[in-house]
């Protein structure tokens, strides 16, 4: 039965351990933002478990299906916050990306229980996977940037670059192809969500 069961838990595990990273990140120890960084590789690692799990043995179900882009999104929402705090990227940009995606949640939510649950598009595991390669990046830029790991020369020149324009125009990028998917959902999906609410009578017409 554990197999049955195993890509939620490891679900679950990953949203749990998106507060555990955002804490050792923000500590001043480069040992501890080490240790956030593997916590992060880690809590990203149970994606593709949990993926790879629920492919070989043919396992789907709703709550997975909206659970695994919400830990997602949660643990980039994170580390975006995370660099905005420290001065790496503009509030603006993230607050656009975390906005697209509570609407698109929402509207999944709204999809769920008008029981017509939409697949994740193929633009929007892109766009997961730009996010994660650009949040992937910069953290290895941040641990660069600790003298007690690479000296003083190799540290002031990632510390330019995390504070330079370079990762501004990157973010750019991300944010207006991450809207774009928002958009896009909503184009592909308005049939359904403008759609009236089912009947009782109709979803136990639909159950037999």
């Amino acid at each position: 039965m554990l197999h049955r069961t195993l890509p939620n838990v490891l679900t679950t595990v990953r949203i749990l351990l998106v507060p555990v990273f955002g804490l050792l990140l923000l500590q001043t120890s480069p040992y501890m933002r080490l240790l956030g960084v593997i916590v992060f590789i880690a809590a990203s690692l149970t994606d593709i478990w949990d993926g790879y799990h629920a492919r070989k043995y043919g396992l789907t179900s709703r709550v997975g299906a909206f659970l695994d882009p919400l830990a997602d999104k949660l643990l980039i929402t994170a580390a975006f916050l995370i660099y905005v705090h420290e001065g790496y990227l503009v509030l603006w940009m993230v607050l656009l990306v975390v906005l697209r995606d509570v609407v698109v949640t929402v509207l999944r939510i709204y999809a769920e229980w008008k029981e017509k649950p939409v697949v994740t598009s193929r633009e929007a595991k892109y766009k997961t996977l730009t996010q994660h390669v650009f949040a992937y990046v910069v953290m290895l830029f941040i641990l660069l940037r600790e003298e007690t790991f690479t000296g003083e020369q190799v540290s002031s020149l990632f510390v330019r670059i995390l504070y330079s324009d370079y990762l501004d125009y990157i973010m750019l990028l991300i944010t207006i192809y991450t809207v774009y998917t928002g958009v896009s959902y909503f184009i592909q999906n308005w049939k359904g969500l403008l759609s009236p609410v089912p009947s009782r009578q109709a979803r136990q017409r639909d159950a037999v």
